[in-house]
């Protein structure tokens, strides 16, 4: 009869290290496919997927200025990212290459009122999002892309008179 194999406890942790190793960088890629997967219901007419529209309180009867939502080999970014704009514009924010929202936060802008809620995640090329210009004339309103904002992908509307 064969002997018992020798329990090796320096090996079975050389194992166990190894496998932990192997699946935790999988883990992390399925868990941030998940949280960037977004909504799944249908996009309100020129809208992102089940985001609320802004009450606007100015009528827009002004310009549409182009937003575009940018993730390529250079950044994840809006272009342009410092917009001027005269109230009852529009800012149509419009997804290039990537997965991205846009967010006025409030804690950014202090004392601004409408403030439109966050967008949904926006995913398909092409989509857009508008956004009326109703706030204050003479005010520097900051804007971010959640996901993508500690890589730099913010922006700031200037809203002229």
């Amino acid at each position: 009869m064969p002997a018992a194999p020798k329990y090796d406890s320096a090996r079975m942790r050389e194992t166990t290290m190894t496998s932990t190793t192997t699946w935790r960088p999988l883990l992390l890629v399925v868990f941030l496919a998940a949280a960037c997967g977004g909504s799944k219901e249908p996009a309100a007419p020129g809208g992102a997927p089940g985001a609320a529209a802004a009450a606007p309180s100015v009528a827009a009867t002004g310009k549409v200025i182009t937003i575009m939502m940018i993730t390529d080999e250079k950044s994840s970014r809006f272009e342009p990212n410092q917009v001027e704009a005269h109230r009852g514009d529009v800012l149509r924010f419009t997804i290039g290459v990537g997965v991205h929202s846009v967010h006025f936060l409030a804690d950014s802008n202090p004392g601004i009122p409408n403030l439109p809620p966050v967008s949904d995640l926006l995913q398909l090329p092409g989509q857009t999002l508008d956004i009326p210009v109703n706030f204050p004339a003479g005010k520097t309103i900051y804007f971010q892309c959640d996901p993508h904002a500690a890589l730099g992908m913010r922006g700031h509307l200037k809203v002229d008179d």
